[in-house]
């Protein structure tokens, strides 16, 4: 009952704050954190109590049986991560959109949707429902980007968002609809049982793969995702980045691997060579950046795409490591943000020439800088290190040519990441702004302490996630 209780938790929170006041905003931030931490408490809960040698789907319950819309939800050990992933974010998003104070509770509302949603997404085994709720997220999140951006770009944006993603998703309903009609069901534990032919693979897999690559993103189909990382708040960028491009590799993981195994060994030269390409293009263009959330976002390319090769290695050693990258980097790729959030709401720009010194006048938040530039150069000890090194081992055993390309990309990744780092924490101090210069607030410790402490425990012990793969 547990994930029951989760899922109508969240949707009740979320049509709770519908019926309070806009004025009182007060009690609507106090709910909205106050609920994701009871929605927290509740998938720690399942994440712990998880039975980790049962391989079967666990907490399944159904509903609207025996009509076209049964809805079957269920957990295993990929989905009962990616739900304490987000149920661990949004508290801390609630926490860090506290410094908005334009339109409190319509950007609350839209933060709960996405939680309700994104948990949806993850539990459901009805490709139906997830289609809708994969699309779904597309709606809160281009309001957030387009009401809530910081510059004059930011519709522009938000439509680059929300139609190169509804354009991809178009081919994977056509194929939902094909395999409705070819087998007569949609709930993916009985489509394991279906054999399609080679040729069938292949075409639904092509229409999956449009929607996944796009998500993901993977050259040529990233051009939305600086442009919407640039113009959106900082929260909005952390959930982008930290769960919703998330939602491409679950995907290609649980639908198009799994359904379509024949077809993915055929297009995995394709998928290699893209990975690859977008490893080294993102990872080279985010060093001629000069935007601090396009640096961050590009970086997110480059690891998302290393995420792709140890899915498509087809061994387990690299898949366990793309999905612990894939929560790793959850986690940092959200603490980033919440620092580019920090210097933005000081300074009002995110250009890196303006910026210089900070060590001298913010020592705690160069700190915190540092420990999360480290991880996501995947240094020892932090949590992208163990997921990287198996990806690694997985791509040597599947192919070390590939292997020899990806790990280049992590030598760009160290340069960027040193680059960025050096010229914002030191340097010389832009004196005449010495006075905007404030460091860490009591909310701000609050919000990076989490991520600290989490991404150094699933650096320091991997047994916690790789023993529930």
């Amino acid at each position: 009952m547990q994930l029951i209780f989760l899922v109508f938790w969240v949707w009740f929170a979320s049509l709770f704050i519908c019926c309070i006041q806009k004025k009182n905003i007060k009690l609507i931030r106090e709910f909205s954190l106050f609920s994701s931490i009871i929605a927290l408490l509740c998938a720690t809960s399942l994440f712990f109590n998880f039975e980790r040698l049962n391989l079967i789907y666990q907490h399944t319950y159904t509903f609207c049986s025996g009509t076209n819309i049964e809805v079957l939800i269920s957990l295993d050990g990929l989905s009962i991560c990616f739900i304490t992933l987000v149920s661990f974010i949004f508290p801390i998003c609630f926490l860090s959109s506290w410094s908005i104070c334009f339109k409190v509770k319509e950007l609350t509302i839209c933060l709960m949707l996405i939680y309700s949603i994104l948990i949806l997404v993850f539990i459901s085994l009805n490709i139906v429902i997830f289609f809708f709720f994969f699309e779904c997220t597309l709606i809160p999140m281009f309001i957030i980007i387009g009401l809530w951006g910081a510059r004059y770009k930011k519709i522009k944006a938000a439509y680059y968002f929300f139609l190169y993603t509804l354009a991809g998703s178009l081919f994977m309903l056509f194929s939902i609809l094909y395999i409705q009609n070819l087998t007569g069901s949609v709930i993916l534990i009985e489509l394991f049982e279906f054999n399609f032919t080679l040729y069938e693979e292949q075409i639904l897999w092509v229409c999956f793969f449009f929607a996944f690559a796009i998500k993901v993103p993977m050259l040529p189909f990233h051009i939305w995702l600086p442009e919407a990382h640039v113009e959106a708040p900082t929260i909005g960028s952390v959930i982008l980045a930290s769960l919703l491009l998330k939602l491409g590799s679950y995907g290609f993981l649980r639908f198009s691997i799994s359904l379509f195994p024949a077809a993915s060994i055929y297009f995995t030269p394709l998928i290699y060579i893209l990975s690859v390409t977008s490893i080294v293009y993102a990872s080279m263009t985010a060093i001629r950046q000069i935007d601090l959330k396009r640096i961050i976002a590009y970086s997110s390319v480059a690891h998302m795409n290393i995420m792709i090769l140890g899915l498509f290695s087809f061994n387990q050693i690299g898949i366990v490591g793309a999905i612990y990258l894939m929560v790793a980097h959850g986690i940092v790729s959200a603490a980033l943000f919440f620092c580019v959030g920090v210097v933005y709401d000081r300074y009002h720009t995110r250009l890196i020439r303006y910026y210089g010194g900070l060590v001298q006048v913010m020592p705690v938040f160069a700190l915190v800088f540092f420990i999360f530039t480290i991880a996501n150069m995947s240094f020892p000890g932090t949590s992208n290190f163990i997921g990287e090194l198996l990806i690694f081992i997985g791509l040597l055993q599947a192919n070390p040519v590939i292997l020899i390309f990806s790990i280049f990309g992590v030598v760009l990744s160290a340069t960027y990441s040193v680059w960025l780092f050096n010229r914002v924490v030191f340097g010389t101090l832009k004196i005449k702004y010495i006075t905007m210069f404030i460091d860490l607030s009591r909310v701000e410790i609050f919000i990076f302490i989490p991520l600290i402490i989490s991404m150094l425990i699933l650096g320091l012990n991997s047994y916690i996630l790789t023993a529930i793969l």
